[in-house]
């Protein structure tokens, strides 16, 4: 199978492919490493090898709109605070307070918390996730597959799969005036206000 390159080609994009594939590869032959699966990626692709693809996406010049778009511009980027007075949290999770900063380049988002939770004990994540309608194996959850889609500019929605079920979506919207984030899921609804 011949695959081509998007005019605009993201190399994380290319590295959760990588990865997807090892974890389809690994299926019929477990001693496979993510090697293997680069190579055969970027053969694929059409190149010679997994550095030359990586050679030719990095020498690439970024796309005007996508410039001028990164990060900045959408309206998720920046530092959240909960506000647990407007908050319905988790009957499992009383945590005292979250804060949430946001990246995003293109489909690329990487949120990362702080939450104390319910008995004062701080805790730190960092999560990337691929926001392009696709399902992903879960790099830190081994049988989960994970998908993420925009829908439109201001709500991202995510959903996580294990044997095929669902067992949990998000959904995070950003307010017209982008003055509040509100991430609703099981049995929660959080709404951070910007920092």
């Amino acid at each position: 199978m011949s695959r081509s390159l998007p005019p605009h080609p993201n190399l994380e994009h290319l590295k959760k492919q990588a990865k997807d594939l090892l974890h389809e590869l690994q299926q019929q032959n477990p001693t496979l490493k993510l090697a293997d699966a680069q190579h055969m990626l970027a053969r694929e692709y059409g190149f010679a090898s997994w550095p030359k693809l990586k050679e030719y996406v990095e020498s690439l010049p970024l796309p005007v709109s996508s410039a001028t778009t990164l990060d900045s511009a959408n309206p998720f980027v920046g530092k959240w605070i909960a506000n647990l007075s407007k908050s319905k949290r988790h009957p499992g999770n009383q945590f005292q307070s979250a804060t949430l900063e946001f990246a995003v380049s293109g489909d690329i988002v990487t949120i990362t918390d702080v939450v104390v939770d319910a008995s004062g004990h701080e805790e730190h994540g960092k999560n990337t996730i691929l926001a392009d309608g696709n399902e992903h194996a879960s790099e830190e959850r081994n049988g989960y597959v994970l998908m993420a889609r925009w829908r439109g500019p201001h709500v991202l929605e995510t959903e996580a799969k294990k044997d095929g079920q669902i067992v949990g979506w998000g959904k995070y919207e950003v307010s017209e005036d982008g003055k509040t984030l509100t991430v609703s899921g099981d049995e929660q609804m959080i709404v951070l206000d910007r920092n």
